[in-house]
């Protein structure tokens, strides 16, 4: 049986239960809603009575439903969704220089040791990648390519790799030609050549707040400067507060993660990207985006990113498969618009091509339908994971913790109690063989003391909830100390 780790962790009760918590979270279940009853939602459903009980059960230890005494199951009133979630981080009134490097090295280096949990994980873990699906991919376009797979496949890159792409930007509305888009080794090397093509040293770069330290480190190797932006934990970056910025300091470009954000998880609304787009252009500002997560969505649809409206060729779009598919593949892409010529000059100087077969084989993994079908699968691990990490995490966790509910992607950002600081707590549970990120590594002013990052990438095991259980005991003792 080939890659099936992901369904059959999954039971039939949970996805049942997770339907129903889609529905209370869009409001379409509202509080005080009288729910289906037993017999007919298992009758609707096809399944046992057992079964929805199980899933009621669940949905009622979430505190979602309730039971009522000879009457059923009924929305609670009290049930209010995101009511937990950290503040939004305010704007930094100018330009500073990027030194996180050697910071960002101290703490995640220790945590590729076996013996550690990892909770700092931010991409797929082993047991979620589609493996025997790959292995048939690679060994089928050796039969086909032969010796051809072992050759460059120069930039631009694989033909048929950048037609399958291509064929990806119908999922979110776009419409890219092959001709558009250069293949990467992975997508920080795709945001790294974006930034020398709009940008040069002492530049200043409009960044999220906070934002994935790998963007961090990259700006800080080329000598760029940020300008960090507010940002809500729902609805990404502030357009009115870039506004501003950008009206009071000269920005070289804009680098955003648009669709669920690392580490936030945030997802700007599609008529707010439009917006963006359209302040920028007035400016001729280049936007560099990040969309490398948009394909893990909880959502009825793929949310669609800045790229598909940009009329101007001023949006330079980046993404890879090493979130969704492999890390290891190091196949990544950009669509960099009206820059293709440069940013194609760049990618041969730095790093000649992308590796030929692993290109070969993405595009052979796409052609197949197997990506469509391993993202089915991938999304709904995530999301129940993702429910199961929150959950313990307000069990365990020192009174007045706030989390992310986040949309998408694989992380949650949480904000602790003031008196806890992130650092200290980091270092305490990795002597306990436990891996978190602190929240400073996130920003250039190295902000967010009291915020850490876990991601839900690991499955839900007596391990990683002991593991959650010990760092919030860890953090309540930092608490008592402190007082």
């Amino acid at each position: 049986m080939e890659d099936e780790i992901v369904l059959t962790k999954v039971t039939l009760f949970e996805k049942i239960a997770l339907s129903i918590q889609r529905l209370i979270d869009n409001e379409v279940l509202k509080p005080g809603d009288k729910m289906p009853s037993v017999r007919s939602l298992s009758l609707e459903q096809k399944v046992s009575m057992s079964t929805v009980f199980q899933a009621y059960y669940l949905l009622e230890k979430k505190g979602l439903i309730e039971a009522r005494p000879r009457s059923g199951y009924y929305v609670r009133k009290s049930f209010k969704r995101n009511s937990q979630e950290p503040s939004a981080t305010a704007t930094w009134k100018m330009p500073i220089n990027v030194r996180v490097d050697s910071l960002v090295s101290d703490f995640v280096k220790p945590h590729a040791k076996a013996s550690v949990v990892d909770l700092s994980i931010a991409g797929p873990s082993v047991e979620l990648l589609p493996v025997a699906k790959l292995n048939k991919s690679i060994q089928a376009v050796l039969r086909e390519h032969k010796g051809k797979s072992f050759q460059y496949a120069f930039p631009p890159g694989d033909e048929n790799l950048l037609r399958q792409i291509a064929r990806l930007s119908l999922h979110w509305g776009g419409s890219l030609a092959k001709d558009e888009i250069i293949v990467t080794n992975g997508c920080m090397e795709a945001i790294n050549i974006c930034l020398r093509a709009v940008a040069k040293q002492g530049d200043t770069i409009a960044i999220e707040s906070p934002t994935y330290y790998g963007v961090l480190q990259t700006i800080e190797s080329l000598g760029m400067k940020v300008l960090e932006i507010t940002t809500n934990p729902d609805t990404g970056i502030d357009v009115d507060e870039l506004e501003k910025a950008i009206i009071k300091t000269k920005v070289a470009a804009c680098l955003f993660t648009l669709n669920f954000n690392n580490p936030l998880g945030s997802c700007m609304p599609d008529s707010e990207k439009k917006r963006l787009v359209e302040l920028l252009a007035k400016r001729e500002i280049p936007l560099i985006e990040d969309d490398i997560l948009g394909d893990i969505y909880f959502g009825k649809s793929r949310p669609k990113n800045a790229k598909s409206f940009d009329k101007h060729g001023l949006v330079l779009l980046c993404s890879s498969f090493s979130k969704t598919v492999a890390p290891g593949l190091r196949v990544g892409w950009t669509a960099p618009g009206r820059f293709k010529e440069k940013v194609e000059r760049l990618k041969f100087m730095t790093s000649i091509a992308a590796p030929t077969l692993m290109q070969q084989a993405v595009a052979h993994f796409l052609e197949n339908g197997r990506y469509d079908n391993h993202l089915k699968a991938l999304r709904l691990a995530y999301h129940i994971q993702m429910r199961k990490y929150r959950e313990a995490i307000f069990k365990y966790f020192p009174e007045g913790t706030k989390v992310t509910d986040p949309q998408g992607g694989h992380v949650i950002w949480i904000e602790l109690p003031h008196k806890v600081n992130a650092i200290e707590l980091q270092d305490i549970v990795l002597r306990q063989g436990i891996a978190i990120l602190p929240g400073s590594i996130f920003s250039a002013k190295k902000r967010h003391e009291n915020y850490i990052r876990i991601g839900y990438c690991n499955q839900f095991t007596p391990e990683v909830e002991n593991a959650l259980l010990i760092i919030g005991k860890c953090a309540n003792n930092m608490l008592i100390e402190g007082n």
